[in-house]
């Protein structure tokens, strides 16, 4: 029975053609949606990890509370005691130092005299270190634009966007103007051995990257470290044990009074990421819903029209004696086939679009050059297992709704008109 409606479905191209589009177009929207959406969302979460909340992160405290100005004055002391605890408790997790100040760079000609100012972010990681993976991890031999990764102290790294407005040169000599630790005045050179771009519009406007030993002498921090951020081995990020390892931490701290005792947050904890965690969840199951009752309303109209335009096939299948059931449980297995054959195509179109979007993106700089949110400027999709099964979900369930809701006329037909309908 089915081999022989299928065949029909293939002959008639005007019963099956319209529904088939429909179906198809659905099908990609949903796919496409589901790819970009857990792409742009995977890479948001990711750029956080990587550049600022780490898969969890240990402030002190007072900086905890006042983070947003980067008080290094609040900032952890005894870090490498801390960290070899750490390593210790949670050996499954990779545990690295960071410094994140802020302040002036000044720029000298050749006399000497001031041509440029601007206000810098300054991060601090373990650049020469043999065993810290920061650099791979963020990236920066893919990132530098010109010149070198410092190799030695007193080189730094500048936002290549940075560099540009303020006509700074590899080789260049920059002044850092700010306060230490302690709240004394800081004056140090630095030497530009090369410039980066990230792909974040907040961090590129005005970044500088140090080793960490060079920001402990220049704020007079030693063994110091505004916080520490663990990454797990795996690389990905894992919710349930990220929550676990900050719970099970700070319960070890919870008897301490002290303001600069340290305190461990997940990355669900930080910039609000736990609920763009959520949302993108929910957003997904949204869209199938909506498109699902989207696509009944279009695909019953269209099995109104169809249902029409077969009123007298429906007739004389009456006529020859077949029961009202038997015709709309055909109808339902039709409408089956076609929202299969719908959901097949527009997968394969969706999978497309998504793979387009995951290799090539959209840059989106042109629109957020005052940003200062985490976001990367090129917008990417990701292509998901749940893609290969999303799209059939509205595909084959609204067609089969739809044919149900424009099947019901099938038992309102009446036997005896049918000869007069066939007359005519």
């Amino acid at each position: 029975m089915i081999q022989f409606i299928l065949k029909g479905i293939l002959r008639d191209k005007n019963r099956s053609l319209l529904p088939i589009i429909i179906v198809a177009l659905g099908v990609t929207l949903t796919v496409f949606l589901s790819g970009y959406l857990a792409g742009v969302f995977q890479d948001i979460i990711n750029q956080n990890a990587r550049f600022d909340t780490g898969h969890v992160k240990i402030m002190s405290r007072s900086y905890a509370d006042n983070k947003d100005q980067m008080p290094i004055d609040l900032a952890l002391l005894d870090v490498d005691q801390l960290q070899e605890g750490l390593e210790k408790s949670y050996p499954e997790v990779e545990w690295v130092k960071r410094i994140r100040f802020g302040g002036l760079l000044d720029i000298a000609d050749d006399n000497g005299n001031t041509k440029g100012q601007g206000p810098a972010s300054v991060m601090a990681i373990s650049l020469f270190s043999q065993e810290s993976r920061e650099a791979e991890r963020l990236n920066i031999e893919q990132a530098l634009v010109s010149g070198e990764i410092p190799g030695k102290n007193g080189e730094v790294l500048i936002a290549h966007d940075f560099s540009e407005k303020l006509n700074i040169e590899i080789g260049d000599e920059i002044t850092y103007v700010g306060s230490t630790m302690y709240g004394s005045m800081a004056f140090q050179n630095f030497i530009v051995s090369g410039t980066v771009h990230f792909g974040t519009a907040g961090f590129d406007r005005g970044a500088v990257v140090m080793d960490i030993s060079d920001a402990q002498t220049l704020l007079d921090m030693d063994n110091g470290a505004t916080e520490i951020l663990g990454y797990f081995e795996s690389g990905q990020y894992n919710s349930e044990k990220a929550f676990e390892i900050a719970n099970e931490f700070n319960q070890k701290q919870a008897s301490s009074d002290d303001e600069f005792a340290p305190k461990m947050f997940s990355l669900e904890q930080q910039n609000n990421l736990g609920d763009m965690l959520a949302y993108s969840n929910y957003m997904s199951q949204i869209i199938v819903i909506i498109l699902i009752f989207a696509m009944s309303v279009v695909l019953w109209n269209t099995g109104l029209l169809g249902g029409l335009r077969r009123y007298k096939e429906y007739g004389i299948r009456l006529a020859l004696g077949e029961s009202k059931g038997s015709i709309y449980r055909k109808s339902i297995i039709e409408a089956i086939l076609i929202g299969g054959m719908g959901s097949i195509i527009g997968t394969i179109l969706g999978l497309s679009a998504t793979y387009y979007m995951q290799e090539v993106g959209v840059d989106i700089s042109d629109l957020m050059p005052q940003s200062s949110m985490m976001i990367p400027s090129t917008l990417r999709a990701k292509m998901i297992p749940s893609q290969f099964y999303i799209g059939f979900i509205p595909g084959v369930c609204a067609m089969v709704l739809g044919n149900m809701l424009s099947g019901m006329g099938i038992y309102k037909r009446q036997t005896a008109h049918l000869f007069k309908e066939l007359e005519v």
